[in-house]
C-alpha cells in the first residue's frame, strides 16, 4: 500500500481532500498564531496511516525528510476535526460515486463479512477475542462489490457476531438509490441462521449465496466453497495492508470508522488513476 506514497497518487489524494475541508474555525479570542497548513497534516496523518507508526514518530520524520516542524498534538487535534465535520465520510461518497460515473459500480455479487484486529489503546467497542492473549481487538465488518470496492462499513468489538451486524451492515449500502438493490449477497457460514431471511426482508435483494450452520441432531453440512465470497476476504487484505488497520491505536469508534473510510477511499482512487491512464485522461478532471 506505499502507493498511496507515489507523487502522483499523493498529489491527487491530497487534492481531492483538501477540496472537503471546512473552513478553520475561529479563535475563541480572535486571534492566534498562523495555522499549520492543511496539506501538512494531512501529509502527517496519511504517513501514520500507511506506516502504521506513532503521532511523535510522525513528528520527527516530517522535521528530518521535509524540515516541517509540527507537534503530534496539532496532527492529532486536526484529525478529530476532520472526524467530526463528516470528511472522510464525504471523501468515500465522492470517491464512490466518481468510480461509479467512470468504471461502474457492480452490485450483481455483493459480498459481506468482517474482520478482527488488534486495538491495544482500547476504548469504547474493544474486548478481548479468542487468540488475541488478552489484548484488545475490533472489527470492521464490510460490504463490497462483485470487484472488491467498498460499498459500506461499521466498526464493532472483535469478539461480535458477524450476524447482529449483518443488518446494520445492509443499511449503510442500501442507502443510495443507486446501491440500493443487490443481485447476489454472498455469505459465510456466520451468518447461516434459520432467522437469516428476517435480516434481510428490509432491503432489496434477488438471492442469497449462504452456507448454513451445522444444526445439533442435523449431521455436518458440507461447505458449499467461497463461490464470489473471495472478493471481500482479499479486500479485507487489503486494508490490513495500511498499518493503521493492522494494528489500531485509535480509541473512538469514530476514528477507526474514518479510517476504514479513507482506505476505501483510496482504494477507489487508484482504480479511477489506472482507469484514467489507460484512456488518457488528466487526472486534474478528478475534483
Amino acid at each position: 500500500m506505499m502507493r498511496a506514497l507515489e507523487p502522483e497518487i499523493l498529489d491527487l489524494l491530497a487534492r481531492v481532500f483538501e477540496d472537503r475541508l471546512p473552513p478553520p474555525p475561529r479563535h475563541r479570542y480572535g486571534g492566534c498564531r498562523k495555522r499549520i497548513p492543511n496539506r501538512v497534516c494531512f501529509m502527517g496523518l496519511l504517513m501514520r496511516f500507511v506506516t502504521g507508526c506513532a503521532w511523535e514518530t510522525v513528528e520527527r520524520m516530517l522535521r528530518l525528510i521535509g524540515g516541517i516542524t509540527v507537534s503530534d498534538t496539532t496532527l492529532r487535534s486536526r484529525r478529530t476535526e476532520w472526524v467530526q465535520a463528516g470528511v472522510f465520510d464525504q471523501l468515500m461518497e465522492d470517491c464512490l460515486a466518481w468510480y461509479h460515473e467512470h468504471v461502474g459500480v457492480d452490485m450483481a455479487d455483493v459480498a459481506i463479512d468482517g474482520s478482527t484486529q488488534l486495538a491495544p489503546g482500547g476504548g469504547p467497542d474493544t474486548h478481548n477475542a479468542p487468540g488475541s492473549k488478552g489484548r484488545k481487538t475490533m472489527k470492521f465488518h464490510i460490504g463490497v462489490d462483485a470487484n472488491g470496492i467498498g460499498l459500506g462499513a461499521i466498526i464493532a468489538s472483535g469478539p461480535a457476531n458477524d450476524f447482529p451486524l449483518l443488518q446494520p451492515t445492509l443499511d449503510v449500502i442500501c442507502a443510495r438509490d443507486w446501491t440500493a438493490t443487490i443481485g447476489r449477497l454472498h455469505l459465510d457460514r456466520g451468518y447461516g441462521y434459520p432467522s437469516l431471511p428476517t435480516k434481510l426482508d428490509r432491503h432489496q435483494i434477488d438471492a442469497v449465496a449462504v452456507t448454513m450452520r451445522n444444526m445439533p441432531g442435523h449431521g455436518r453440512l458440507l461447505l458449499a466453497g467461497l463461490k464470489r465470497r473471495w472478493v471481500v476476504e482479499r479486500t479485507n487484505a487489503w486494508l490490513t495492508n495500511f498499518r493503521q488497520l493492522k494494528i489500531n491505536w485509535d480509541r473512538t469508534t469514530e476514528h477507526r470508522l474514518a479510517a476504514v473510510q479513507l482506505a476505501f477511499a483510496i482504494l477507489m482512487l487508484y482504480r479511477i488513476a489506472d482507469h484514467h491512464r489507460q484512456h488518457g485522461i488528466s487526472l486534474e478532471s478528478i475534483r
